[in-house]
């Protein structure tokens, strides 16, 4: 069927966060703090293990203590910022600060780059007439990113996890984007890198199309099938 409306994951779909180096070297910067070379790697390999990178890897172990908030970490920013910072204080740094410096790095727009084919598939759905939301498990505002990037102007509608304290798979968040869009669930294509949280779509009767979770510039036109998909 030709879908007339498509809704988008944010990370991990439409934009990939930076590397564990970057974001790294960019608090560093930031602070004025100074790390040996070997001190960076080790941190910076010390931070990945701990999942401590919001849209990057997953944390190898999680601390008893935050098992609990890692299930219900987009419900509100809050949760967010706690469970997150309390994963990069599994790995030691060389001064406080760094661990808010690197929260509030990884939401600025610096720190996403968008998929190559991000802005040429969300033009394309424009001119064909298609309405697009982002649907995303979150903790922040992720609109001035995606302004940043130039994107905003693609997107009709924003329903975001922590703003309505219901997270993906929740068949309520895409009830509520199907809704912000006007269209009936049948009508709308969900597209997202996790099969278990963006194929919660599905419940509700809408379509699903996946995409891989790679660095972007392993993935230049992932998103592109989606065009064919539309009417």
């Amino acid at each position: 069927m030709a879908y007339k409306g498509v809704l988008f994951d944010f990370s991990g779909t439409l934009l990939r966060i930076e590397p564990v180096t970057s974001w790294l070297r960019g608090a560093l910067d930031e602070t004025g703090i100074t790390m040996t070379a070997e001190e960076f790697a080790d941190t910076a390999r010390e931070l990945d293990r701990a999942g401590a990178l919001p849209g990057g890897s997953s944390p190898e172990r999680l601390p008893d203590g935050l098992t609990e908030l890692w299930r219900i970490r987009d419900r509100t920013a809050e949760h967010h910022r706690e469970l997150y910072t309390g994963l990069a204080r599994q790995v030691p740094l060389p001064a406080e600060e760094l661990y808010d410096t690197l929260y509030v790095r990884h939401k600025s727009p610096a720190a996403w780059a968008p998929y190559p084919d991000a802005a040429d598939v969300l033009r394309g759905l424009r001119e064909r007439g298609v309405a697009t939301g982002v649907v995303s498990n979150i903790g922040w505002d992720l609109r001035p990113v995606l302004r940043a990037h130039g994107l905003a102007p693609l997107i009709d509608a924003y329903v975001l996890s922590y703003e309505h304290g219901v997270q993906k798979p929740d068949p309520r968040l895409f009830e509520l984007a199907c809704r912000e869009l006007g269209l009936a669930p049948q009508d709308v294509l969900m597209v997202g890198d996790d099969r278990h949280a963006d194929g919660g779509a599905r419940a509700l009767g809408c379509g699903y199309f996946p995409v891989d979770h790679l660095p972007a510039a392993e993935r230049p036109d992932g998103l592109r099938p989606v065009l064919g998909l539309v009417g």
